[in-house]
């Protein structure tokens, strides 16, 4: 994945030349990629970079041989004034850091992280976005400090790091990711967001924030009409930002709301973008349908983005190369993403998404404890599980700052960065500008749809028209909506309990959700059957994994349990799939992370 990686240190100049070629290589991984250095050997600074291929930061090659200020930058800033050139230069953010000091990361708007070396007065510059999105994993020790947009930079030459960390695996399982800054391994931790770390040339440090979550939850609440009037003022000015530049975008066009809002708001004057929708082996997805009909009515091209054949039969390079590129950050039920991203990436290597709109302006969540069965854990494990208590995040902060700080770094991270790793990726929701104003939404407006659906409609009436996947339309007749919405509803309910399995009291229903399917009833909303593919075309993957000698030897599962996992979820006795997902997702870390080469050769030839 794109990103930065560098050591501050006063050991030899060339033992940290050559850490520094190994961290790079293990994040250069793609054809697609560029990559570059910068090093200050008098402030003890080496610094590196990889970038995709003309995007904004394969543009800072010639940034690293200005004499005063260096940077190395990861991300994307997004000017809140276009220019009237599309092609932007990491260059207009060295100028930024001159004209304005330390204050220089606040007034930047995107997703981004990097390091600037001031030589002129010594010192040199850690930072990232303040949601902490561009991720930057580091460990400290005797006055060093190394740093790396991917974990596995720093495994690659710090060997004595390659073991678990236990209250990260914890988190991990409890959870579904960690949180607050732990990560799988001992001794790495993510940089908090809004990072401005500063060093001098004595390579003392100090660890600043440029930003805080109050300035925004301070705000004045608005009235709902006055919210709706503002949002919508306010998100119709800035999608253009998100559309300029000298490539193609792509839009990863749903039947939703998020990405339509973005499909109202397109300019006439921008480059017509690409719309594409991911879908699954067979059949067309509610998604695929009106995503198609929306690009057909703002007069936008639309490809169906398929998996196929490959994927199923691939699917254990796909889980490693997944697992791989993110850290383990996404693993088994996430597969797919490197895949659909690739195809992206030959309509456009720009993905403008409506990614976390739901999450930023509606309270929508899917952050909660995964609740894995205690016969899945060694003893002495299942009782230092048993001793965290279960903290409900949700509850502890303004539902704003849990969705932009908390779940969306950390919690989905893992796809976003699967993502990344094939194509620069945009969400207006995002915006400091939109989040900002998403703390003075009214209760009202946050837990109903109606800004989206009225800032739609004014835009564009005849996307209005179209009622979304889930049966919404601006003012409609709430008696005829109801009715439209009951069968929608239903059919995704139980379109979800057939993909992702019913609960293990009501398995006794499972036959009549089969008939369903056979009848072509279900499949309009999910696409992706994984609890199915563990029980047929991928039972023998899954079963010779969890069986090998090594698997049972890692020191968290209760080994004697692992075959009735395999075999009650096989034979539909019962839904083991979150089990399953957490089995092979750390089996893949134990492989390839703590035990592996960092370039392993079963990704190599996969797609992406």
């Amino acid at each position: 994945m794109p990103g930065i990686v560098g050591i501050i240190s006063r050991r030899p100049v060339e033992h940290c030349e050559h850490l520094l070629e190994s961290m790079l290589a293990c994040m250069n991984y793609e054809q697609f990629y560029t990559s570059g250095k910068c090093t200050a050997p008098e402030l003890g600074v080496y610094t590196g970079w990889t970038a995709h291929e003309n995007s904004l930061a394969s543009t800072q090659a010639n940034g690293c041989h200005d004499k005063d200020v260096s940077m190395v930058f990861s991300g994307e800033y997004i000017p809140a004034k276009l220019s009237t050139s599309p092609n932007l230069s990491t260059t207009y953010l060295i100028e930024l850091y001159k004209a304005q000091g330390m204050h220089f990361a606040a007034n930047i708007n995107g997703l981004f992280s990097g390091l600037i070396i001031d030589r002129n007065r010594k010192k040199t510059l850690l930072f990232n976005d303040r949601y902490g999105i561009e991720r930057i994993y580091y460990h400290e020790r005797n006055g060093e400090l190394y740093f790396a947009s991917e974990l596995k930079s720093l495994l690659a030459i710090l060997p004595e790091l390659r073991s678990f960390d236990d209250d990260g695996v914890a988190q991990f399982l409890t959870y579904g990711c960690t949180l607050e800054g732990l990560t799988l391994f001992k001794g790495i931790k993510i940089l908090p967001g809004a990072s401005l770390w500063v060093f001098d040339e004595n390579l003392s440090n100090s660890k600043n924030f440029y930003f805080n979550s109050k300035t925004w939850e301070n705000q004045t609440i608005l009235s709902e009409d006055n919210f709706e009037t503002e949002f919508i003022e306010t998100f119709h000015r800035i999608i253009p930002r998100y559309l300029s530049a000298a490539q193609k975008t792509g839009i990863s066009l749903t039947g939703g709301l998020d990405t339509r809002m973005i499909a109202s708001c397109i300019p006439e004057s921008a480059v017509k973008p690409v719309c594409y929708t991911f879908s699954g082996l067979t059949g067309d997805t509610l998604d695929a349908t009106l995503a198609a009909k929306i690009s057909k009515t703002i007069g936008l091209d639309h490809h169906t983005l398929r998996l196929d054949d490959n994927f199923i039969k691939n699917y254990g390079g796909y889980l490693d190369k997944t697992v791989f590129v993110t850290d383990g950050c996404a693993g088994a039920l996430t597969a797919h993403e490197i895949y659909f991203n690739a195809q992206a990436r030959q309509l456009s290597p720009i993905r403008l998404t409506g990614n976390f709109g739901s999450e930023i302006l509606r309270s929508m969540s899917t952050f909660k404890p995964m609740h894995l069965t205690d016969h899945l854990f060694d003893g002495n494990f299942s009782q230092k599980l048993k001793a965290k208590p279960i903290i409900d995040y949700g509850e502890k902060h303004h539902p704003v700052s849990f969705s932009a700080f908390k779940e969306i770094p950390w919690n989905l991270y893992g796809s976003l960065a699967a993502g990344k790793s094939q194509l620069t990726f945009r969400s207006p929701y995002l915006d400091n500008e939109i989040v900002a104003l998403a703390y003075r939404a009214p209760p009202n407006s946050r837990s109903l749809p109606n800004s989206a659906l009225r800032l739609i409609n004014e835009m564009n009436p005849n996307l209005g028209a179209i009622p979304t996947d889930r049966g919404l339309l601006w003012r409609s007749n709430k008696v005829i909506q109801f009715l439209r919405r009951v069968p929608i509803e239903v059919s995704f309910k139980l379109d979800y309990y057939h993909k992702d399995g019913l609960p293990n009291a009501l398995k006794l229903f499972e036959p009549c959700l089969n008939l369903l399917d056979q009848l072509h009833i279900l499949g309009q909303h999910k696409y992706l059957p994984y609890r199915l593919w563990f029980k047929r075309e991928l039972a023998g993957y899954l079963s010779d994994t969890v069986s090998g000698q090594r698997f049972r030897q890692m020191p968290y599962w209760n080994s004697s349990f692992l075959k009735t996992i395999v075999d009650d979820h096989q034979c539909g006795n019962k839904n083991y799939l979150k089990e399953i997902n957490a089995l092979l997702t750390l089996e893949a870390v134990d492989r390839l992370l703590i035990r592996g080469s960092y370039h392993h050769p079963k990704i190599d030839n996969l797609k992406g």
